[in-house]
């Protein structure tokens, strides 16, 4: 056929992938799109397109009336069919970001390593599951989560973590951060919005907080953990809740003192506030067995989050609240409005692998596994002090004063290919403070863990030396 009689010059491909009308839709499409069949083109009939194509006239038909249905096409009744007047436009998409090369060695915080993940486990614990479960859990269903993963939940997280666990009291949510919001809007919507987060903390966080509505005031860390005799005074006069990280905090490593968890538990029922007890590596204890969550020892006025993030992998998106009784219907609402619920095959797998025991086991694998990763990063610090390292996946190394400055430590090691954290940026005001590095030691594949280590202890010999 001579498009050339429709006035326009053109060749149409057809890529039968998928059937020859779809294929036609897609040739059609892409002409309309790049301007080769211009606004108000009639079109060929039906029957001389068939022909010329050597498809079916009703191939034709089917293909011209589905692009009159998206608004690609308009037919005119004695006037056959023509191309809108009004072209789709697509318009341009961002501009791509500057390409940059990945971290030859990763050393930050916050990852574990994923190459950890118990595959054939997990797909046992998948197939049971899935064999075993009822036609419904592949509908809509309860905000809080599977009764399955509520129930096993209650049970380890009492016996592992000392938390006082009523299934009808935890919501299972697609990790740490929706936790975080869900909370911050209760509070919120309570009249509660300010919210106490600790200093150092992790910044991310922060900033969660505050675009769900909260406002943030820094808590002071210091070798005790969080300063919980400090709320109710000054600037944390109107807090509604206190975020801390009792187990092991993130990022000074250290655990609240015996004391600070007296007050900062009687603070809460006094005030009427809510303690949000962010569990962070709770179970990853290097010197003695994990300290018990401070939820257990006041349940009504705790709201404790949970996740697998860094026992499994954050890919999974489980987490999971166990909160107060006045607590589980605001919350519970709001996570039907944000999400309805967590995806639940995910649920399933998890609640037999702690049915199971094999979450047991895997806990204690990865426990063994980051402990030699502790022990392996301590050789090559040569004697450097750090600090945090009884527990979790990271290390605090002090800078020596007098030599060069954090960014300048950070920017060495990456021109070496080595990617490190500062201390300084999880202040809630940055500058003045003693200058580190935060050191993960978790993500680096086991094969390149030793080169990781080597290069860091190439950093920080030049530390101390004049930038």
């Amino acid at each position: 056929m001579d498009w050339a009689d429709f006035g326009v010059d053109l060749h149409l491909e057809l890529d039968a992938t998928g059937g020859r009308r779809a294929g036609l839709e897609r040739a059609l499409r892409a002409a309309i799109r790049d301007g080769r069949l211009p606004p108000s083109t009639r079109l060929p009939a039906t029957r001389a397109l068939a022909a010329e194509l050597g498809v079916a006239r009703g191939t034709v038909s089917a293909a011209y009336d589905q692009l009159v249905a998206e608004g690609w096409l308009v037919a005119r009744v004695g006037a056959g069919t023509e191309v809108s007047p009004q072209r789709p436009v697509v318009p341009p998409g961002p501009a791509p970001a500057p390409a940059t090369a990945p971290p030859r060695y990763d050393l930050r915080p916050g990852s574990p390593d994923v190459g950890a993940f118990p595959v054939a486990a997990w797909l046992r614990s998948t197939r049971r599951a899935l064999a075993t479960a009822p036609a419904t859990a592949y509908g809509y269903g309860d905000p809080r989560g599977r009764p399955e993963l509520r129930a096993a939940l209650a049970g380890y997280l009492g016996r592992a973590r000392g938390v006082l666990a009523d299934p009808a009291r935890i919501v299972v949510t697609t990790g740490y951060v929706q936790a975080l919001v869900l909370l911050t809007a209760v509070l919120r919507n309570a009249g509660r919005p300010v919210l106490a987060m600790e200093d150092p903390g992790l910044p991310f966080h922060r900033e969660v907080v505050r675009r769900q509505g909260g406002r943030v005031v820094p808590l002071p860390v210091d070798d005790r953990g969080a300063r919980a005799e400090l709320l109710g005074t000054g600037e944390l006069a109107d807090v509604g809740a206190a975020v801390v990280t009792p187990a092991h905090q993130y990022p000074t490593g250290v655990t609240l003192h015996p004391a600070r968890r007296h007050a900062l538990t009687g603070w809460a029922r006094d005030a009427g506030a809510l303690v949000v007890e962010d569990d962070y590596d709770g179970e990853f204890r290097y010197d003695r067995q994990p300290v018990g969550a401070v939820q257990g020892t006041a349940p009504e006025q705790v709201a404790y989050v949970g996740t697998a993030a860094k026992t499994l992998g954050p890919a999974l998106r489980l987490a999971w609240l166990v909160l107060p009784a006045r607590l589980v219907e605001p919350v519970v609402e709001a996570k039907r409005h944000l999400d309805v619920q967590t995806e639940v095959v995910g649920q399933l797998a998890l609640a037999d692998l702690i049915d199971s025991h094999g979450y047991d086991r895997q806990v204690r694998t990865v426990r063994r596994h980051y402990r030699q990763r502790r022990d392996l990063l301590l050789d090559r610090l040569g004697g450097r002090l750090a600090g945090g390292i009884s527990a979790g996946l990271h290390a605090v190394v002090p800078l020596p004063p007098g030599g060069p400055t954090e960014a300048e430590v950070l920017a060495r090691a990456a021109a070496r290919g080595l990617a490190l954290a500062g201390l300084d940026r999880h202040r809630h005001h940055p500058g003045g403070h003693p200058p580190g590095l935060v050191v993960g030691y978790a993500t680096p594949p086991s094969h390149a863990y030793p080169a990781a280590l080597a290069a860091l202890a190439e950093v920080l010999g030049t530390a101390s030396e004049p930038a």
